[in-house]
Formats: C-alpha cells, structure tokens, sequence
C-alpha cells in the first residue's frame, strides 16, 4: 500500500510552482522597491513567543498550533505566523540599535491545525511585510499602498482594501465593555466559541461566520464611535495619505483581526471570487508588541498574504516554463552533436530539451510540442553531411537552414534571444 501525505500537507508540484515563483518575485522585486529587505526565520520556535504575542484566547494559541516538547523538555512550536518571529528576532539581534527603522519582509510555511478548505491548509504559506520606528500615519498609508501595488503588479483587479481602526489601549477598553453590554442581551444567539471569548475577546463575534453571531452583532457599535482624539486623528490622516496617493480603499466597520497584538490601523485585502473565505492578505500596527516581547518601546505596522489563496486568483494565467530549444536528433552521431550543443547553449543561458532515448522524429516533434518548446533544432545524417540544419520558430511558423560550424553557437543565440 502506497504512502500519502499528510492531510493538510500539499505538494506543490511544477506547473504549479511557477506560479508561486512569480508570486514570490513580484513580491521581492515590488517590496525592495519600497527598501525592504528579506530576513529569514526559523521554523521552529519557544511556545511562549506565540503565547504573549498572539494572545491565550486566541483561535491559534488555544486550538490550532503545533506545539510539543522537543527531546530537551523545552516546550516549542511550529511557527503559526511570522510576525512574532520577525520581532522576536529584531529584539534578540539588537537591530534596534542600529536603527529602530527596521522595513523587513519575510516568506515561507506556516503551520495550523484548522480543517483544510480551499487554500487553507495545515501547512500553508505567507508572504509578510514589517516596518518597525515609525508611528506617523504616513507609514500605514504607505504599506496598504506597497500591499495594493503588488496586486495591481500580479495584474489583478481583485482583492480590494478594506481598512478599520481598533484603536488604542486608552480607548478600546471602553468599546469592549459597550460591546459586551450590547451582545449581553444577545448572548443566546453566540455560537459556544464567541460564548466562551465573551470576557476575553468580545471583538471576535464581529468577524464570526456563525449565522447566530452574524445576527447577534447586527446594529453593534462600531470602534470607530469610541476612537480617542489621537486614534481619530490618526486613522483620518491615514486616509487623507491613501486619498492623496489614489491607492483605492474602503472603511469595514466590522473588521477585527484575530490576534491580540493589533492596535490603530487594520486592513485586509479581500475578493469575491474565494467564496465565504474572503481575505487574501490582513494586518495592522501593532504598536506595543515589541515592549511586551522584551524590547524597547518602538511601533510596528505589517501585515501578511497567503499565497496559496494569491494563487487561486491567478488560476487562469499560464506561468509553465517553455524551453527555448528543442534539439531532435536522429542517428548516433547527431545526438552525440545535439548533446554537446544543448550543454554549450546552456552555459549561454539558453534553456535546452532533447530526446534522450532515440526516438523516431515524429515522436521527438511531439514531444517538443509537449514542452512548447519556442525553437526547434533537426538535426540528422542528412544535416551533418551538407552542415546545415533547419532552425524553426514554432511560435511565427517561420524556418532558416542554420550552418553547422564554429559560429552555430553564436547564431543560435542570436536567433533565440532576438
């Protein structure tokens, strides 16, 4: 009986992982434009970094990370999101020292056990953007507009901004009690979760899918009602930078982000076209994380994607590797010519295809449509005996007789590389 994988551990296979490579090299390409540099984290980490940050009654602490003991009886987790991570290393590495302005941005699997659904998994991944020191709304504009930038760079029309305030600790304490006053009256319709969150977490029984929460929730306040002046005039001049820049955005009343650690600022990128799970990408500023993980008092603002789900919204779009050249040959001596010739065109950054097993032509032209191949070679007695062999475009249908001497190299890749 054969082995399988894991239940929510996906291979990405090729024709797929293409994909993810533009994804990733938009990202790269579009995020150092805006100076930010990659930092790799590990994968592993202490369970205590997730628990502070993220926050005990959280979805992710209490049900969903992959946490052990290790063989040295330290407790640790499989990360569950870069963030902490992130910081935990901008803490430990004294990179605040050198600057507190630190604009990073990350990439790689995370691990949750959630039911598995479309483009959610146990093992998934993010692609996370960070900027730590600054704490003027100019900053939060410019992430959201680095954020819609690399969507508009994937030639997508979808997903949209959606941005909220949740405040600050001076002022959300008074709309957690608002709220909860209001749902009290309600509490009957809370699914068992929102339930038992109700002192901890309230603001989760506003992004609840659960048809009682939803209804629960109808006519409750709204943060934005309860903001402090500082909160308020922060989130207004957030807009006024978006509005200034015609980065496109609308206000979500009812956005909340499920970790304890957001502050000011939230936002998601969201779509119709994934069904009930709507966000592609979220974040926020989290302006008290790096003190309550052991470092200095410096604000922060990032956010997250994941790029399964940015991939089903490129599902339509081709980005399957095509060779440049297909080279048939047919005989001994031609496939010893066309082997030599595929490594030299190689070394030249001309990506080659052959036969490697003597094949009949009309079986090796099949297979150089199979690759979509962009040039095909022939090459057989007849062509090593004039020194000559046709060269084809296989996308214009055009041919040339190219000489089999000193300078094919060259021509080659003239012809190839335009």
């Amino acid at each position: 009986m054969a082995i399988t994988g894991v239940k929510g551990f996906n291979d990405i296979l090729p024709g797929e992982v293409e994909k993810w490579q533009h994804i990733e090299a938009t990202a790269r390409r579009v995020f150092e434009l805006y100076g930010l540099s990659e930092i790799r984290i590990p994968i592993l980490e202490k369970t205590e970094l997730f628990c502070r940050s993220i926050g005990d009654a959280t979805d992710i602490v209490e049900k969903e990370m992959y946490s052990f003991e290790d063989k040295g009886g330290n407790k640790v987790t499989m990360r569950p999101e870069g963030t902490a991570s992130v910081m935990r290393a901008f803490i430990e590495h004294k990179m605040h020292a050198l600057d507190p302005v630190a604009r990073l941005y990350y990439m790689g699997p995370m691990f949750r056990y959630e039911r598995p659904q479309k483009g959610r998994y146990r093992q998934f991944h993010q692609i996370g953007a960070e900027i730590t020191g600054v704490s003027s709304p100019t900053v939060d504009a410019q992430v959201l507009t680095m954020l819609t930038h690399f969507f508009q760079e994937l030639g997508l029309t979808e997903p949209s901004l959606q941005v909220n305030s949740l405040g600050c600790p001076c002022c959300r304490p008074n709309y957690r009690e608002a709220l909860k006053s209001f749902l009290y009256e309600r509490i009957e319709l809370l699914c068992d979760d929102c339930k038992r969150r109700y002192e901890t977490n309230p603001l989760r029984a506003l992004d609840c899918k659960s048809p009682g929460c939803q209804e629960a929730t109808k006519g409750a306040p709204s943060m934005l009602q309860y903001l402090c002046d500082d909160c308020s005039t922060h989130f207004g001049k957030t807009r006024s930078y978006l509005d200034l820049v015609g980065t496109p955005y609308a206000i979500n009343e009812r956005m909340v982000r499920g970790l304890d650690y957001y502050t000011r600022t939230t936002f998601e990128m969201v779509t119709t076209m994934l069904g009930a799970q709507s966000a592609v990408a979220a974040g926020g500023r989290y302006d008290g994380l790096i003190s309550e993980l052991g470092g200095p008092q410096i604000p922060g603002i990032g956010f997250a994607m994941g790029v399964e789900r940015v991939a089903l919204l490129l599902a339509e779009k081709e980005f399957a590797r095509r060779p440049d050249l297909f080279i048939a040959a047919i005989g001994e001596e031609a496939h010893a010519e066309a082997f030599r010739l595929m490594a030299a065109l190689q070394r030249n950054g001309i990506a080659v295809e052959i036969d490697y097993e003597g094949k009949s032509l009309k079986s090796q032209m099949r297979r150089a449509d199979k690759f979509n191949s962009r040039f095909t070679l022939i090459i057989g007695e007849d062509e090593l005996a004039k020194s000559a062999a046709p060269l084809k475009n296989m996308d214009g249908g055009t041919q040339e007789e190219i000489a089999l001497d000193a300078a094919l190299i060259a021509k080659v890749i003239k012809v190839i590389k335009g």
